[in-house]
This record gives C-alpha cells, sequence and structure tokens, in this order.
C-alpha cells in the first residue's frame, strides 16, 4: 500500500496542475498518473478537508461544497500557487469547477464530476449508494480486507467505481477502503446534499477552457441521469467519453485519464506560450 502519510503529493515540474480525488478517497488515487503528469506539469494532488491526509474540520463546521474549496484555497495558498490547471474526479471534479469560479484555473478537466441530478428521487438514489458503500467499507475490516486479496472479490466489491476491479492491484483496493474509513464528514457533506443544492449555473462565461470527461462505465453517476443535468447549468464545455471505465477511471486506465488531463493542459500551454513569442 501507499502510505498516506503528508496531506498531499507534490512533484514534477513546469506549468501547475492541481489534482483532486472523489468522495472518501485521497491524493492516492492518482499515484499511477504522476509519471505522465509530472513530465510536463508542477503536480499537486492534495487530500481533501476531513478526508484521509486531509485538514480535519471542527465539531459543528458546516461541510459542503463552498467549505471544501475554501480548504483547497488555503491548500493552494500555502502551496504558492495563484492559478493552475484543475481537474478532479467525482467530488473533486465538482470542486474544480467551483474554483474555476473563485478564478483560480488556468483550465478545468472534470471527470464525472458530482454536482447535478435529475431530481430528488436521483438525489436520493445517489445518497442512499454513497452510505451504504461507506457502511460496507467498515463493516468487519479484517474479513474485507482479506476478501480482496480475490480478484473476483475486488471485481465484486470494486463494481460501483471500476469497471474492471479485478484488475485493481490489492494494494490499490486496500488503500481505497482506509480512505473511506477515514473519511471523517460523509454524513455531514451528505447531509448538506439533501438539501437539493445542485451546480449553479456559471454566471459569466469563463476565460478557461472546461473539459467534462465522462466514463462510459460510470454505475455511480450514469450519464443520462446526473451528466445531461449537470452540463444544463454550467453552460459551454467540452465533453469527452472514456470508453471502458468505472465512475474513478483512474482505477481501469490511468494512462487515458492522464491523456484526457493533458490534452486539455497542452492546448492551454500551447496558447499561452504562442502569445508570450
Amino acid at each position: 500500500m501507499t502510505p498516506i502519510g503528508a496531506p498531499f503529493h507534490r512533484g514534477g515540474s513546469g506549468t501547475p496542475l492541481v489534482i483532486y480525488h472523489g468522495f472518501t478517497g485521497s491524493w492516492r488515487v492518482w499515484k499511477h498518473l504522476f509519471p505522465d503528469l509530472e513530465d510536463e506539469h508542477d503536480v499537486f494532488a492534495p487530500s481533501l478537508l476531513g478526508h484521509a491526509g486531509g485538514t480535519t474540520p471542527e465539531p459543528g463546521d458546516e461541510i459542503s461544497i463552498r467549505t471544501i474549496a475554501d480548504d483547497a484555497e488555503r491548500q493552494l495558498d500555502a502551496q504558492g500557487i495563484d492559478q493552475a490547471h484543475l481537474a478532479g474526479n467525482s467530488l473533486g471534479g465538482w470542486l474544480s469547477l467551483e474554483l474555476g469560479r473563485r478564478g483560480r484555473a488556468l483550465s478545468v478537466t472534470a471527470l464525472s464530476p458530482a454536482g447535478g441530478w435529475n431530481g430528488r428521487r436521483e438525489l436520493d438514489r445517489i445518497v442512499r449508494l454513497i452510505r451504504n458503500s461507506a457502511a460496507q467499507a467498515h463493516r468487519a475490516p479484517g474479513i474485507s480486507d482479506r476478501l480482496m486479496k480475490q480478484a473476483w472479490a475486488r471485481r465484486v466489491g470494486l463494481r460501483a467505481v471500476a469497471e474492471r476491479g479485478d484488475r485493481v492491484s490489492y494494494d490499490d483496493a486496500l488503500n481505497l477502503l482506509d480512505d473511506a474509513r477515514a473519511c471523517v464528514i460523509i454524513d455531514a457533506f451528505l447531509d448538506w446534499v439533501v438539501a437539493d443544492r445542485p451546480l449553479p449555473p456559471r454566471e459569466v462565461d469563463a476565460d478557461y477552457p472546461i473539459t467534462i470527461g465522462w466514463a462510459d462505465r460510470d454505475r455511480m453517476l450514469p450519464f443520462g441521469r446526473y451528466g445531461r443535468p449537470l452540463l444544463e447549468n454550467i453552460g459551454p464545455v467540452e465533453l469527452v467519453r472514456l470508453p471502458g471505465v468505472g465512475h474513478v477511471p483512474m482505477l481501469d486506465d490511468p494512462a487515458l485519464v492522464a491523456h484526457t488531463i493533458l490534452t486539455t493542459t497542452r492546448r492551454v500551454d500551447e496558447k499561452r506560450k504562442a502569445n508570450v513569442t
């Protein structure tokens, strides 16, 4: 397993790229992408508020996309990062869009981002699914960890987030379980989400490109039920479909995810260089 250690990973050189994990995860989910991304970027991969290795909120603190973004901005400031390419998966995609609105983005690449749903029924479905998944992670941890040694158990146990969980390594599967167990904001954040607060419309046209990459085997947030309403809220974006991958596409195809992110960042960086010369 990759030790959680510090609350973030930073490495590489080039224009800054900040990558955000999904709900109940940590920066470790990105580890297989670091070599490709760090060839071209100064990569900062933090753990989010209330997640494994991240800032621990005080009892009674509001936990919302706003307060998660506030904490993320403090992390950026501490790292000396003003603007950066932003990329994220699920909650991390929602966060990347929010930070873009706050003037932090050179570009945004959001992979199956959370924040949109087609009415109360779809909202209740995803909240119930997350609560059940979190409960399963805490149930009989010793037995769960031993079962994950079996490829068939990883495929079944990771079905909500990976198309081929059997190909996810045992160590990576344990990282996912450990991160879920360490997340302390599950109930507080979901209680806030239940108030039915979808991603608000963008007030003005962004001066940075937004790429939405949607996993075509996403069982957690199927595109028609969660992606379409989100796109209606955020305005013009470039939509790309990610073939053969589940909701956390880094688990199924790290190279595809790295390529998707770099396609956007390269386009922006090349334009910036051309303007300088």
